[in-house]
């Protein structure tokens, strides 16, 4: 069964505020000014003058010589006295003039529409309302139909009743889906900050493995230092020796150039006496055998090893620190396990190995005493 709603437009808040602000005698919204009556009603003042000069036929003009006059409130019949200003007299209602302004310029602007639904008829009996609802078929329809139409032989309840279980339904399906929505926001907010807190974890512990790193570079670079400075202690302790030998070499070759340089002198001597008189140190000794016993008898000089000159030995060793930094990883929860068993089980041999030296110690006592107690009679 098909049915089609009627939808009409429905009035805004503003069309209740307009009737507050429509005058009672010309049905219009009030015009300024707008006086307000002793009774704290409001009138155009244009309209209250109608009402008092109808009320005060006599009073024509506020230059009359009558004073004042009177007429009745048209909301609540209060009857109001005027004094010779008549309804000039009345003091003008300046909030209920800007409530008008501010109306007037809310209703020029477009406002939305509202829809609202009429009660649905049946498409078979059209002068007939929903007012039920088919429990079997699962539709609403009319009493008609359950009477004498197709539904007669189903099963139906009152409309409201349905409408109140299945409303009823559906809210606590949105409770529980708002509910799971609920939670689904708490775990999708728990997984941002986790991932929020395994950042700021990973950045803290790439600070501490470079500062780790920084350390072992600084503990690099101090022993390097160490090392070069050992080799530069090497070189000149080296370097000072062979200058040393040098310069002792130099005062030789000088020494020996000189008994040459005698000795050649003597060979140019003419004659047999002249080259024995001949004297290397002008004394007169002319003794050529002095000089060859003087140059044979010169003691050889210290000489340098071999290999002196060679620095390998001075070639660190890196394989195993290299392995050794190879080997660097992440510490785990094993491996703390395994260094704290290791560590009790030392405390625990340290603890039973204490009894055992002292029990050897004593079986070490005991047999010396025993060795000395036998060797006793053998002195005497």
């Amino acid at each position: 069964m098909d049915f089609q709603p009627n939808i009409f437009q429905e009035l805004g808040p503003l069309d209740g505020l307009e009737k507050q602000l429509m005058c009672p005698i010309c049905l219009e919204i009030f015009s300024k000014p707008v006086v307000i009556l002793p009774c704290q009603h409001n009138l155009c003042r244009k309209c209250a003058n109608d009402i008092f000069q109808a009320a005060n036929p006599y009073y024509t003009s506020r230059g009359t010589n009558i004073t004042g006059g009177r007429f009745r409130c048209p909301s609540c019949r209060h009857e109001v006295v005027l004094d010779r200003h008549g309804v000039y007299g009345l003091q003008r209602n300046l909030l209920v003039e800007n409530i008008i302004d501010i109306y007037k310029q809310e209703s020029s602007s477009p406002r939305p529409m509202k829809a609202k639904v009429e009660q649905p008829m049946c498409a078979e009996h059209e002068d007939e309302k929903i007012n039920i609802y088919c429990v079997t078929c699962q539709v609403p329809t009319c009493s008609m139909c359950k009477v004498f139409g197709a539904h007669k032989d189903c099963q139906v309840s009152p409309l409201q009743t349905v409408y109140q279980q299945q409303k009823t339904e559906l809210s606590d399906r949105i409770a529980a889906l708002v509910a799971g929505n609920e939670r689904i926001q708490a775990v999708v907010t728990q997984m941002e900050n986790t991932c929020k807190t395994i950042e700021e974890n990973s950045q803290q512990q790439k600070r501490l493995l470079s500062q780790s790193f920084d350390g072992l570079y600084a503990a690099l670079e101090q022993r390097k230092a160490e090392l070069l400075s050992h080799i530069a202690a090497e070189q000149d302790s080296r370097t000072a020796r062979v200058r040393d030998l040098l310069q002792h070499y130099h005062q030789r070759l000088d020494s020996s150039s000189a008994l040459l340089q005698t000795a050649i002198s003597c060979t140019d001597e003419p004659g047999e006496a002249n080259f024995l008189l001949v004297s290397p140190n002008g004394d007169g000794a002319g003794d050529v055998a002095v000089i060859m016993s003087s140059m044979v008898g010169l003691s050889p000089l210290e000489r340098i090893e071999p290999g002196f000159e060679n620095m390998d030995q001075f070639t660190p060793d890196m394989e195993q620190v290299e392995e050794l930094l190879r080997t660097i990883d992440f510490s785990t929860e094993d491996d703390e396990e395994e260094e704290e068993g290791i560590d009790e089980g030392d405390k625990e041999g340290s603890e039973e190995g204490e009894p055992g030296q002292q029990d050897k110690a004593s079986g070490v006592g005991a047999e010396r005493n025993q060795r000395d107690g036998m060797m006793v009679p053998d002195r005497k």
